[in-house]
C-alpha cells in the first residue's frame, strides 16, 4: 500500500524553470530506485532521469545539463529541478519509485502525472 503524489507542473515561457516533486507513502521499508518519466503527444514514454540509492544519476540526453534529479530520503520525496525549459519539454511527467517493504517484497508505484507546458 503506497501512494505516490506529485506536484509542482504548471504553464510557463521558454527559459523559465520549474521544480517537480513526487512524495512517497504507505508501507516502505527501502527506496531502490526513483525516476521520472514523460509522455509527451504522439509519443513513446520516455525515461527523463533517475537516482539510484547510491545517490547515482542518469538522464536521457535530451534534458542533460538542464533537468537535476535529487532526494530527500528522510522524506522519501524525489524532486526534479527543470531549467533552461524549451517547448518541446512539453509532457506529462511521471514519477515511478520502486520500493520494498519490510517483508522483502519489491514493485514500482506510478504517480498520478503532472503536466508541463511550455509555450515558445
Amino acid at each position: 500500500q503506497v501512494q505516490l503524489v506529485e506536484s509542482g507542473g504548471g504553464l510557463v515561457q521558454a527559459g523559465e524553470s520549474l521544480r517537480l516533486s513526487c512524495a512517497a507513502s504507505g508501507s516502505i521499508f527501502s527506496i531502490n530506485a526513483m525516476g521520472w518519466y514523460r509522455r509527451a503527444p504522439g509519443k513513446q514514454r520516455e525515461l527523463v532521469a533517475a537516482i539510484l540509492s547510491g545517490s547515482s544519476t542518469n538522464y536521457a540526453d535530451s534534458v542533460k545539463g538542464r533537468f537535476t534529479i535529487s532526494r530527500d530520503n528522510a522524506k522519501n520525496t524525489v524532486y526534479l529541478q527543470m531549467n533552461s525549459l524549451k517547448p518541446e519539454d512539453t509532457a506529462v511527467y511521471y514519477c515511478n519509485i520502486e520500493v520494498m517493504n519490510s517483508s522483502y517484497f519489491t514493485r514500482s508505484y506510478w504517480g498520478q502525472g503532472t503536466q508541463v507546458t511550455v509555450s515558445s
